[in-house]
């Protein structure tokens, strides 16, 4: 084989077609494009545009709000601990925070702290530090034996977009 050979498969590229080039071509005159009016032109098409009545988007009322001061948290339930943990993915003797988790690969990454959640059992004594845990977290985690420390949540940098 030599690549002079080598060729496209049948029908893998095709021409475009020229719009507005006389009659005899099929596409010639409107182009495609039917009459006249605004979508005939170039450039601006409303999208939305209901023949000059209200559109749906402005009639209905608007609902609720964004909350730009947000902060977001990476959530951790008891029972996935345990079982990384089991897994051998987490010393049991280390502290557990956000920096182990996402290295261990419990976490994908830590957005603004971790927040650990009551859902499972935990049989492991673990010092842990997070940035928010549930009532019932904490209770679960003191029963096991183990200390939950509540950091500040990490500040966001102001060329960041929230």
């Amino acid at each position: 084989m030599k690549l002079s050979d080598i060729a496209d498969n049948a029908g893998s590229r095709k021409k475009r077609m020229r719009v507005g080039r006389g009659i005899g071509s099929g596409k010639g005159k409107t182009a495609g494009r039917g009459g006249k009016g605004q979508t005939a032109r170039s450039g601006v098409r409303i999208k939305g545009f209901e023949g000059g009545q209200m559109p749906i988007h402005r009639r209905l009322p608007k609902r609720g709000f964004n909350n730009i001061f947000r902060v977001e948290f990476a959530e951790i339930n008891l029972d996935r601990l345990q079982q990384a943990i089991d897994a051998k993915l987490i010393d049991v003797k280390e502290t557990i925070n956000a920096e182990s988790l996402v290295k261990a690969r419990v976490l994908r990454r830590a957005k603004a702290g971790v927040r650990l959640l009551g859902r499972g059992e935990l049989k492991a004594k673990l010092n842990i530090e997070v940035h928010g845990a549930s009532k019932s977290a904490i209770a679960a985690v003191e029963k096991a034996g183990g200390t939950v420390k509540i950091l500040a949540p990490v500040e966001k940098d102001e060329g960041e977009a929230a």
